[in-house]
């Protein structure tokens, strides 16, 4: 058992924002499953289809995606996540997003009864026109965003990061500022590919974010870079697919570590990680703390 914004986690695997979180039933899936905690799919002010076919590309060491944050807006989510919250035994956490602060309040303030037990700010999208990475580059929209949400809120706020940017950190520290209570890092990297017998990209939106293994040393420098500034917790993501990966982003400095595309596997991916963790605190005698940032303890 973990604790994190003063959420209760029975181990230290979160489901990521935008993987089978669009129902409660998948979300109460993947808590049976194993994960400590569940993040909905992101949630915006209207609906929105999302871009065209194809959006998604497996690219052998990773995944190419440009969904376009599809969603059928808050007022239709409420009960899906009310759902979720009763039976999925787990943290719930609702991912929003908006293209302002007016628009993430309106969000959260929409969502608010229907039990979430945090909101992650998707200001990290890197394929939406408008939101997103347009709004996360930008650390004075970070900071007011976040203040807006967590003075309107009790419930922990986390936002979730680009790795699209120059510094990082400075977006980090706005967030922080913002009142933000977590941070989690990163969100999918700016990529494209294209087909060499056609010359036609693969994506129906032209490019879109990579996610999976390639992006895993990306993130593990974010979340070192951003424990060594940061009050904070920070939750890692990206590219984790087993427990070594996990043990590596903790040992950067996360707290918790949220799992994405590699789900595509097998959704006992979060049992399987969660048992590799344990064995490998107890065969050497550490508990949790003992590895959260130790990197930064070897220098």
């Amino acid at each position: 058992m973990i604790e994190i914004t003063g959420l209760k986690l029975r181990n230290p695997t979160i489901l990521a924002a935008g993987i089978m979180g669009t129902t409660a039933a998948s979300l109460v899936r993947v808590a049976k499953e194993g994960a400590g905690a569940v993040v909905t799919k992101s949630i915006g002010p209207q609906p929105k289809e999302g871009h065209k076919n194809p959006s998604m590309v497996n690219l052998g060491y990773g995944f190419l995606n440009a969904m376009g944050l599809p969603n059928p807006s808050y007022p239709d989510f409420s009960a899906e996540l009310e759902t979720a919250g009763a039976k999925a035994d787990v943290p719930v956490i609702a991912s929003i997003f908006g293209g302002n602060s007016d628009e993430f309040v309106q969000v959260a303030e929409g969502l608010a009864d229907a039990g979430a037990d945090a909101f992650e700010l998707n200001v990290s999208c890197p394929h939406a026109q408008g939101y997103g990475a347009s709004i996360g580059c930008d650390a004075c929209a970070v900071e007011e965003i976040t203040a807006s949400v967590s003075d309107m809120t009790d419930i922990p706020v986390w936002v979730k990061l680009t790795p699209n940017v120059t510094d990082i950190v400075s977006i980090g520290e706005a967030a922080q500022r913002g009142g933000a209570d977590a941070i989690v890092a990163i969100n999918t990297v700016r990529g494209m590919a294209i087909d060499i017998h056609s010359g036609y990209p693969l994506l129906g939106n032209r490019f879109g974010g990579l996610s999976g293994s390639a992006v895993k040393p990306v993130a593990v420098k974010c979340v070192y870079d951003l424990y060594e500034a940061l009050d904070i917790p920070v939750i890692g993501v990206g590219g984790i697919s087993c427990w070594e990966d996990a043990v590596e982003m903790m040992m950067a400095g996360a707290s918790a570590v949220q799992i994405g595309s590699a789900v595509y596997d097998g959704v006992d991916v979060f049992r399987s990680i969660a048992d590799g963790i344990d064995s490998f605190l107890a065969d050497r005698d550490l508990s949790f703390d003992d590895i959260i940032g130790l990197a930064h303890r070897r220098i």
